[in-house]
């Protein structure tokens, strides 16, 4: 496995949905502050404005946005939400006791990277009232579950669970504060755990080889110690950077149509593209996949076009 770098990775940007204390938004929030958590908190949204914990995300400086959802058609209110989350740079989301169902359009736009805690073992015990449903069923043992968001309610992929013993004589409510203190555990730690995945430079580098080696005899190997992707018969279209001579930035560099073409898409977005080195002065440009939420979409049209680039006559016309 060659060595693909250990360039410093941008973090997370988490946005937490609440509507009353927010407790597990509080557990969230006060993770982010240790050194090593990949994701911070840059927005607390509520449908409740007098939601408690919008006060203690403005006491610890998070920005806040609050809006009553009464009277205003759900598809509405989640499209108003959204272009709060946008304007916030918010990668991923986390609910944490937002008490209202969410639209389909705005769970599809966040699938696989929005999440919910349940206060029981999941699949068991959906919906309200977990904690009298799981003693009325004289159950030993309930815990909390983490899951991706789908239109399913409670449905979505499970990606973290935790175990919390029934204790005799427990009442809903001594159990729910057990269970409620086993969720400010998990939660942060299964967030962190799932944002990492998508920004870590091995996970990055696994989204652009999946879309390199989808083109036509497009093939890998190494050059220069790290990984880079040929069209058979033709030249090199894309190369892997991952912190080069200690440059910080994790990338993947491309053929622009020249010098001219790469310095101003410099200018025009300095954040996204650089002029790697080595290959700028051949009209290379790398582009940064560790900013923040990445356009994979822009990605692969950048992938295609030095694919065409590079690409000997007999494949450049076709069509993909």
């Amino acid at each position: 496995m060659p060595d693909i770098g250990g360039a410093p990775v941008a973090k997370a940007r988490l946005a937490i949905l609440i509507s009353g204390t927010g407790s597990n938004m509080a557990a969230l929030l006060y993770a982010s502050r240790l050194p090593d958590c990949p994701y911070e908190v840059v927005l607390v949204a509520s449908n409740n404005p007098a939601a408690p914990g919008l006060a203690l995300a403005a006491a610890e400086g998070v920005p806040t946005f609050a809006r009553d959802h009464k009277g205003v058609p759900r598809a509405d209110f989640d499209a108003i939400l959204d272009a709060e989350l946008t304007r916030a740079g918010v990668t991923h989301v986390a609910l944490a006791g937002y008490m209202r169902l969410l639209s389909d359009g705005f769970v599809a736009h966040w699938a696989g990277r929005m999440v919910n805690i349940h206060p029981s073992l999941l699949p068991a015990h959906k919906g309200t009232h977990v904690h009298e449903a799981v003693l009325a069923a004289g159950e030993r043992v309930t815990g909390a579950t983490v899951h991706l968001v789908t239109p399913d309610l409670d449905g979505g992929p499970i990606l973290g669970r935790v175990r919390v013993a029934v204790a005799p004589g427990d009442t809903a409510e001594t159990l729910a504060a057990r269970v409620h203190h086993a969720e400010h555990q998990l939660y942060p730690r299964v967030v962190a755990e799932l944002v990492s995945r998508e920004v870590r430079p091995e996970a990055l580098l696994d989204r652009v080889r999946a879309l390199a080696l989808a083109l036509p005899e497009a093939e890998e190997r190494l050059t220069h110690g790290t990984p880079g992707f040929f069209v058979r018969g033709g030249t090199f279209f894309a190369r892997w950077s991952a912190n080069h001579h200690g440059d910080g930035r994790t990338a993947v560099l491309v053929k622009a149509s020249g010098v001219e073409e790469q310095a101003a898409l410099i200018e025009q977005d300095p954040e996204l593209y650089f002029r790697p080195a080595y290959l700028g002065p051949a009209g290379w440009i790398g582009i940064r996949l560790d900013t923040g939420a990445v356009d994979w979409d822009h990605v692969e049209d950048w992938l295609t076009r030095s694919w065409r680039a590079s690409a000997p006559k007999r494949l450049a016309r076709l069509p993909i």
